[in-house]
Parts: C-alpha cells; sequence; structure tokens
C-alpha cells in the first residue's frame, strides 16, 4: 500500500493539522473581518490541544511500534510526544464540524460552491485521520478517540459559543475576563506531569497564553470604539472592496511581521530578566516545582536561541522549515524508537520475548529454533503439535523480530535441560544483557534538551501578546498607516 506519492501527501496534509499551521492563519482572519469565526477557531484548537495534551500526560501511552511501522513526519516533535489521543485528529475534526456549522446555519445558498466548501472540509479531516494510521504515528484508537475529542468541543462551541461571547461582552462589567483567565491559569497548573519528557505541556501553554490574549483583546476592543459591533462582537473593520487587493496584502505582510518581532525581542528579553525574579521567589518557598524544568536556582542563565518552540518557528528556522516541506521526504521517514516512551516500549518487547523464549526451552512443549538474524539473534518459531512449522508465519516471525531485535544473542543448547525456569536465578543472569540493552537503546535517542522553569511563563507572556497583537494592537496600528477602513 505504501506508494512514493501517497507519502509526500499524507507528510504535506500533516502540516494542515499542525500549531503551526493554525497559529499563522488565525491572526489572517480577524485582520479580514472574520472576529467571530476565528474566535471560535481559537477556542476549539487550544481546548483541543489543551485536552488531548493532558491526556497524553495523563495516560502516557506511546506510539505504535516502530519497527515494524515506519513513522513519515516531517515534524522532529511529533514523534517525542506521547501517542494516545491524536492531537491531529482533534484539531482536524473539530475545524471541519465547527466550519461545517457555520456554512450549515450561513444564509449562502445552496450551490457547488457551497458544495466544494463541505467537500474540501471532509477531505480534510479525512485526509489527515487516516493520514495518521498511513503515516504510523498513531493507532487506530488513537485517531478514534482523538476524532471523537475533537468532535465533542466543535459540538460545545457551536452550543455555547455565542452565549460565552455575550458573557465576555457583557456591558458594564470587567469581572468576566479576569474570571475566564484565572481558570485557563488553574487548568495550566494542573496539567498532569508525564512519566517521560514530553514536549505536550509546551505546546498546551502556548495556545492558553493565545486564548488569554485573544479573550482579553476582543473584551478591550470593543469597549474601545475602534471595532464593529453589528457583524459581532470586537469585529476588526474590513471591506476588501474598500481597501483593495494591494492593501489588503500589505496589511497582512505587516501584521504576520509584528508578530514575528515581538516574538524575537520578548521571548530573548523575558528569558533573561525572568531568572533573577524566580530565584527571589524560590527564596521565598512560592515556586512550585514541575518535573523535567530545572529551577532558576539551579542555574545562572538561559542559553540564546533556546530551541524551545514547537508552535511557531523562530526567524532563524525559517529556511529549515521551508526546506523541509519543498523536500518532504529529506526528513519524513524513520525507523526506530524516537522518544524515551519508545525505548522503554521495545525493550518491554524484547524482554517478553526473552521470557517467552526461555519458559519454551525449559518447558514440556519442544524447543524454541534459535537462527540468528540480523537484527540481533531470535528465537524464529516454534513447532505446531504435527512437528511441522509454517513457512509462512516463520518467515514473517522472522522479519518482525530481525527487526525489533531481542535483547539477547542466542539460548545455548546446554542451557535446556529438563529443570524448570528459576526466576530468581535468571534475574540476576539476565541482569547485565537488559542493561547492556537499555544503554544501547537509549544512547541512540537525541537527549532531551534542558528546560528551564522560566518558560513557561515566557510562553505564557509571548502567546498572550500575539492573541493581542492579532486582535487589538495590529488593528489599531492599520489605522495609523492606512491600512484600516
Amino acid at each position: 500500500m505504501r506508494s512514493p506519492g501517497l507519502d509526500a501527501y499524507f507528510a504535506m496534509a500533516a502540516n494542515l493539522g499542525t500549531h503551526t499551521f493554525f497559529m499563522i492563519c488565525l491572526p489572517i482572519l480577524f485582520w479580514c473581518g472574520y472576529t467571530s469565526l476565528g474566535r471560535g477557531m481559537v477556542h476549539i484548537l487550544a481546548a483541543g490541544v489543551f485536552f488531548s495534551g493532558f491526556i497524553k500526560d495523563m495516560v502516557c501511552l506511546p506510539r505504535p511500534l516502530s519497527p515494524p511501522l515506519q513513522r513519515i513526519t516531517m515534524s522532529g516533535s511529533a514523534a517525542l510526544e506521547y501517542g494516545f489521543p491524536s492531537t491531529h485528529s482533534t484539531n482536524a475534526v473539530s475545524v471541519a464540524v465547527y466550519a461545517l456549522h457555520i456554512l450549515h446555519k450561513s444564509d449562502f445558498e445552496p450551490s457547488w460552491t457551497l458544495f466544494a466548501a463541505k467537500a474540501i472540509f471532509y477531505c480534510y479531516a479525512c485526509s489527515i485521520v487516516l493520514g495518521r494510521l498511513y503515516c504510523g504515528m498513531h493507532g487506530f484508537f488513537d485517531v478514534v478517540f482523538g476524532s471523537a475529542l475533537g468532535a465533542l468541543i466543535a459540538a460545545v462551541q457551536c452550543a455555547y459559543g455565542d452565549a460565552f461571547d455575550a458573557y465576555l461582552h457583557e456591558p458594564g462589567t470587567s469581572k468576566a475576563p479576569l474570571i475566564v483567565v484565572l481558570i485557563i491559569l488553574v487548568l495550566v497548573r494542573i496539567h498532569p506531569e508525564p512519566a517521560d519528557n514530553c514536549p505536550c505541556f509546551d505546546d498546551s501553554v502556548a495556545f492558553t497564553g493565545v486564548t488569554i490574549g485573544i479573550n482579553i483583546g476582543c473584551w478591550h476592543y470593543e469597549k474601545s470604539g475602534h471595532a464593529w459591533s453589528h457583524i459581532g462582537p470586537a469585529t476588526v473593520p474590513f471591506d476588501v472592496q474598500a481597501l483593495g487587493l494591494p492593501r489588503t496584502v500589505m496589511r497582512i505582510l505587516l501584521g504576520v511581521i509584528i508578530i514575528a518581532a515581538w516574538r524575537e525581542v520578548a521571548k530573548p528579553a523575558l528569558l533573561r530578566f525572568l531568572p533573577p525574579l524566580f530565584r527571589v521567589i524560590d527564596r521565598l518557598g512560592l515556586i512550585i516545582p514541575r518535573k523535567f524544568f530545572m529551577n532558576a536556582s539551579q542555574y545562572q542563565k538561559v542559553p540564546k536561541h533556546l530551541k524551545d518552540d514547537n508552535v511557531i518557528p523562530g526567524v532563524s528556522e525559517i529556511p529549515a522549515f521551508l526546506t523541509s516541506i519543498r523536500h518532504p521526504r529529506r526528513r519524513a521517514v524513520s525507523v526506530g524508537p524516537q522518544s524515551e516512551a519508545d525505548a522503554y516500549e521495545t525493550l518491554a518487547y524484547r524482554e517478553k520475548r526473552r521470557r517467552d523464549s526461555l519458559n519454551a526451552s525449559y518447558g514440556d512443549q519442544s524447543p524454541a529454533i534459535v537462527k540468528a538474524g540480523e537484527g540481533g539473534n531470535s528465537p524464529i518459531a516454534a513447532t505446531d503439535n504435527g512437528g511441522a512449522t509454517s513457512p509462512l508465519k516463520t518467515s514473517r516471525l522472522s522479519e518482525y523480530e530481525n527487526m525489533m531485535g531481542t535483547g539477547f544473542d542466542s539460548i545455548p543448547s546446554s542451557a535446556v535441560d529438563d529443570k524448570p525456569v528459576n526466576d530468581f536465578d535468571n534475574a540476576f543472569g539476565d541482569r547485565l544483557p537488559r542493561e547492556q540493552d537499555e544503554a544501547e537503546m537509549f544512547s541512540r535517542l537525541e537527549r532531551p534538551r534542558v528546560r528551564y522553569d522560566v518558560e513557561v511563563v515566557t510562553k505564557l507572556i509571548v502567546y498572550a501578546g500575539i492573541g493581542l497583537l492579532a486582535v487589538e494592537w495590529n488593528p489599531r496600528l492599520f489605522e495609523l498607516v492606512h491600512l484600516g477602513m
């Protein structure tokens, strides 16, 4: 079923379900006058990223084992996350369901254009969900649960989105945005700590920061008198016929450049000035440590050019990002463990095969046939009741175990006798090869980078600023430079 065409298609399609894609496209909705649609998209995507990451870090289930699967991905960080549920599926289904709901309740007359728009969203969701299976990044239950979660989030937004907007923009009160911010911060604090160094929490923090910025910005922009209210609360004034296409393109380019500049300036500044403040707070005993994050009292400064962002690439990373898009196969296919969770899963498989082989060798059944394979010597097959071995079953098991390895060389014939297996004896006899297996396995993995406690607050501030730029600061700037209405 694998083909170069499908590999390239699903690898490219996966980019349409990433955080980077949505974070680049969502501000354009606000600047083109689709504020209500953009706000709804931010809510469902932030909820999808947060709750799928919440579940991932809570249950810590790895991705499908590789080998035998080959993983096709253009994202280096995606393989480091847990597998259940699929965040790509959650995002794709939630966006498709919400967009179809908007099209359904719109006053568009039935036409080929409306039919084509609906077909595009159906195709989009199916391509992302099926692509996660094809690319070996998720199992069946990962994408089913992720899709169900996305549909649930979209349904909640469809049912209660307007009521939430009315509550947030209720005249004469400022409690609503404060309550929303406090709830979001509590959710960030109770996010589970994973068993391994998983980047899901970083993505959740980034999107919660955007949600804070979007809601505060919309609330303040609505009260500023600059927004249109007849279309929806805090709508950015826009009319393509009045502005013209050239000014519209200039407006979008200026907005994107300002967001990139904000990130490039604010992030290093915060990583420089926050550690001393965190040390003071730490001495007062007010810091709540988080697993895999180094406290400010344990380091002097945060290194420059820290590659800590999986949502929006830095300016220096854009050339490599564009290269990966032009040549998707260059970094797409990978085989073998890529994360700590993958390594533990592979070691567990090897341990199971070792135990099964030993038990078969010492038990009443015929001993397993042991044969050296290319990836390590493996027990190849056991005879059936008639003493014959199925060639098809043998070849498949041999191919699988040659890829996976078993964690031991072979079982010498002198070790096979009538004595049953003694787990106490084997525990010490197998300790050395197990330790060697584990050391070899983890030596192949890319070591996780050091993560610093100030990164959490830095992400919240930087991405809250991006949200504010999208819904209020950039629209006001457009008016000053004659790119507004």
